[in-house]
């Protein structure tokens, strides 16, 4: 009786293990893809060591640069080339758009901004760092919830407040440079500003132009770099990232100001006639242009066609048969023949 009842007891706990086990089993299942699709998702989560560190070895500057020429653009949103960075105006599944993700990150505390002073340059100290509450939510009626106080301050904003519809411009400071240790020629975004656009229906519903803040590129490129955009409505697989979008300079923006002794902008120092802004603009392009070409020396492909054209003549020319004098056959002797009568 007892031998009988110490195997009852044996055989429960084992159908007891075995029942938790497959339960823990089938909870695993049904977590793990959820769990997964929230990681590829959340574009704002923590960075992990890995991505710190690789953006942190990306970030840094060559150390043999022998010649830079630093300038700031504007790149307007309505333009084909630049909509990639503007659509989906709210988020659409795991979709979003530039200013959607910088919004985000700021209100998830991720990222630091920093002020847009009026002279228009970018100052990244800690006595210029962005209130974010005080200086663009409250000042842009943003509708918020506040969680947390101190380092742990999180605001709760729902998708349809977020200001993304008005963000039209952003304004880009980029840095060309010459790398004389491994010889290339390079183009580098340096920090980034979204302008917000609105019409003021005090002073007639014009237009204002309205600079939100500053924040280094290099802060936003590993949340960039895990964000997809499509560039294409003829084909729809999201094969860029908003980082490569910079990086690869697949944008189209205008000069607004050269770094310059005097700090003078363009319009500052030909005047706001369009026209006159556009040369100044090209001149620019050209000198950036003639300096890049003349890096390298380039072969004479007018040369190297005239010789290859040469060269295949005389392949196809045949070669004329040498002429062979004939010596002539000697004379045969001639007998005389006498005729008789």
């Amino acid at each position: 009786m007892k031998r009988l009842y110490t195997t009852s007891l044996i055989i429960a706990l084992l159908v007891s293990s075995y029942q938790g086990f497959s339960q823990n089993t089938n909870l695993q299942r049904r977590t793990a893809p959820q769990s997964a699709t929230a990681s590829s998702s959340d574009r704002t989560s923590t960075l992990t060591e890995r991505a710190k560190i690789k953006n942190e070895e990306a970030s840094k500057a060559p150390a043999h640069i022998v010649w830079l020429r630093e300038m700031y653009r504007y790149i307007y949103l309505e333009e084909d080339n630049n909509a990639a960075l503007y659509y989906p105006v709210q988020p659409v599944g795991d979709r979003m758009n530039l200013f959607t993700t910088i919004f985000k990150l700021l209100a998830d505390g991720r990222i630091t901004a920093y002020n847009f002073r009026f002279d228009g340059r970018e100052v990244f100290t800690d006595a210029e760092k962005l209130n974010f509450e005080e200086r663009f939510l409250k000042i842009y009626n943003v509708a918020y919830q506040k969680q947390g106080s101190g380092d742990n301050t999180r605001f709760i904003v729902e998708d349809i407040n977020i200001p993304s519809s008005e963000v039209l411009i952003y304004q880009i400071k980029e840095g060309h440079y010459f790398d004389a240790a491994t010889g290339a020629y390079k183009t580098k975004v340096t920090a980034i500003c979204p302008i917000l656009v609105q019409k003021d229906y005090d002073i007639g519903g014009n237009e204002t132009k309205n600079p939100l803040f500053w924040i280094p590129y290099e802060n936003l490129r590993p949340y960039l770099a895990r964000t997809l955009i499509m560039t294409s409505d003829l084909n729809n697989v999201m094969t860029y990232s908003v980082d490569d979008f910079f990086t690869k300079g697949m944008y189209k923006g205008e000069i607004v100001k050269t770094v310059n002794l005097r700090d003078l902008s363009l319009a500052q120092q030909v005047g706001n006639d369009p026209e006159l802004l556009k040369l100044a603009q090209d001149s620019i392009e050209n000198q950036l242009k003639a300096f890049k070409d003349q890096l390298w020396i380039k072969p004479d492909t007018t040369k190297v066609v005239a010789s290859g054209k040469k060269a295949s003549a005389k392949k196809e020319e045949k070669p004329k048969a040498a002429k062979v004098e004939k010596t002539p056959a000697p004379a045969s002797a001639t007998k005389s023949v006498r005729r008789t009568r």
